[in-house]
């Protein structure tokens, strides 16, 4: 009933920059979450941001001042700016989003991940 549309992943240098971009689309009612984990290879999958549809923002420790989460209520589009970037953060970056509709409930829904490199 809901798919996510991941977009912005790639390869960056250390200390560059990348937007991460997730669409939510489908029978929405209301979005209650969105938010950004990743998995890098021989870790477990963390949270790296989340944002809930009043505004609130979470952050992983790692990320803070670096990541910032933010959301187009009007396009149930989550972004995720990412400076600074360092060669730890190389992971493949998911979306996840929390939605409810009428016929569902409330269910969690992944994006189809994306890989972010960081590298010379």
């Amino acid at each position: 009933q809901v798919q996510l549309v991941e977009s912005g992943g790639g390869l960056v240098q250390p200390g560059g920059s990348l937007r991460l971009s997730c669409a939510a689309s489908g029978r929405i009612v209301k979005i209650n979450n969105m938010g950004w984990y990743r998995q890098a290879p021989g870790q477990q999958r963390e949270l790296v941001a989340a944002i809930t549809s009043g505004g609130s923002t979470n952050y992983a420790a790692s990320v803070k001042g670096r990541f910032s989460i933010s959301q187009d209520n009007a396009k149930n589009t989550a972004y995720m700016q990412m400076g600074s970037l360092k060669p730890e953060d190389t992971a493949v970056y998911s979306c996840n989003a929390n939605v409810y509709s009428w016929n569902t409930g409330s269910v969690t829904y992944w994006g189809q991940g994306t890989q972010v490199t960081v590298s010379s």
